[in-house]
């Protein structure tokens, strides 16, 4: 990031007063309690090492401690992400309120939210994160959130009902500890991977059952502990192009072998949007629309120009046994069309698969949100509402879009292995 002259001389307090103000204009703070809070939480109080300009970048987290490879396993979220789930939660003057994931400085902004009325405990499973928090908390005045050391997988220790959970760790799971210890009317915001895709979703519960009020894009660092779920990977042209599993795995790796000695079989689909539309419900339409759906990834180091996917480091795909297909876009003018590179002894049928779906996307749910469910693993399958079943270890999440009846692909249930 490139600091100005403004910037470097500008005070803490000018660039908070900045920063929220971009995030009102935005639309990703509406509420003015969530304003206030950005307000009176000094952001770099829990960023002390990084510059001011950094601290108070809208659009940026701050990393604070990486493993022996360099990934980042702990950071400040950036602060658009953390407005919109404070948004999502919608906690009030009182509420109890839960936290997993202990940066610091999202506990201080619910503790502001809920005022001293309500109460705010966050856990983390590092004692070094742990640690960082309670200090910071203290020496910016906000002794009163609790923080545990503790596997988030068995909920909040040696703690009541909650009125909202927020997660800020990226979850591959609802364990059971997380809807016990939620209030018969609360509310669990969880940044959720499904298929790969990540969506932070904020669940009302409903009995025994769990329903999304709404799903925004994001990213987090995964989950550590029990509840740690890796995606695993299909290198294919030696470390090249990856394809990447979050659910699955296909039943013969090696049938790819080669695929990329076939001519490419190219799709397109006559379905087009503008360069600044966001297109996340075709993301989680082909997710739950297609068996074999997977991410692919081309290593920059390795690149040799062989593919071109619309989108280097996490790219939608469809596997099918000896063959694969990739979305790929063309650009006219302000708009982009997508389309689609196939591979493979059945590049055609695999690419035009693909192709078909994005028109059914077009035609049927481009102004589609799905209603995500998140049922116990115990529930038959007979009880659960139309849409693509993902079982997890703990949960049987079911993502149900409009006039779902209409498609029986939908209805596979995806089992892990």
């Amino acid at each position: 990031m490139t600091e100005t002259v403004e910037e470097s001389t500008a005070s803490a307090e000018d660039l908070r007063t900045a920063m929220t103000d971009q995030l009102v204009r935005a639309g990703t703070i509406c509420s003015k309690q969530v304003e206030a809070a950005f307000l009176a939480v000094a952001r770099h109080d829990f960023a002390p090492d990084a510059p001011l300009v950094e601290a108070y970048a809208a659009h940026e987290a701050v990393r604070t401690k990486r493993d022996e490879y360099g990934i980042a396993i702990s950071s400040v979220s950036a602060p658009d992400i953390q407005a919109m789930m404070l948004e999502q939660a919608q906690a009030q003057v009182g509420m109890r309120v839960g936290e997993v994931g202990s940066g610091g400085y999202n506990a201080a902004l619910l503790a502001e939210i809920v005022g001293p009325e309500g109460s705010v405990v966050t856990i983390d499973i590092d004692s070094y994160v742990t640690d960082r928090a309670r200090t910071l908390l203290d020496a910016a005045g906000y002794g009163r959130v609790e923080v545990f050391l503790a596997d988030a997988e068995h909920g909040l220790p040696d703690h009541g009902t909650v009125d909202r959970l927020m997660v800020t760790v990226g979850a591959w799971d609802i364990p059971p500890a997380w809807t016990d210890q939620l209030a018969e009317d609360g509310r669990l915001i969880v940044p959720l991977r499904m298929r790969g895709l990540t969506r932070s979703v904020a669940f009302d519960r409903d009995g025994d059952r769990l329903v999304s009020r709404s799903a925004e894009v994001c990213g987090f660092v995964t989950m550590q502990g029990e509840g740690e779920h890796a995606e695993r990977l299909l290198l294919i042209r030696g470390k090249e192009i990856a394809l990447r599993f979050d659910d699955g795995w296909p039943a013969d790796p090696e049938a790819l072998n080669g695929v990329f000695d076939t001519e490419r079989v190219e799709k397109w689909s006559g379905v087009s949007v503008a360069r600044t539309e966001p297109f996340t419900g075709l993301q989680m339409w082909l997710a739950t629309a297609l068996d074999g759906f997977c991410l692919m990834a081309v290593d920059a180091d390795l690149e040799t120009g062989l593919v071109a996917p619309q989108n280097k480091q996490s790219n939608l795909a469809l596997l099918d046994g000896d063959s694969f297909a990739y979305l790929t876009i063309r650009r006219d003018g302000d708009r982009a069309e997508f389309g689609v590179h196939g591979y493979g002894p059945h590049a055609e049928q695999v690419a035009e698969a693909l192709a078909e779906q994005i028109r059914t996307w077009d035609r049927d749910h481009r102004r589609d949100e799905p209603v995500i469910y998140a049922y116990p693993i115990s529930t038959p399958e007979t009880d659960l509402p139309t849409g693509r079943v993902i079982t997890k270890r703990h949960r049987r999440i079911v993502i149900s879009w409009p006039h779902e009846g209409q498609a029986d692909h939908r209805t596979t249930n995806d089992k892990e292995n």
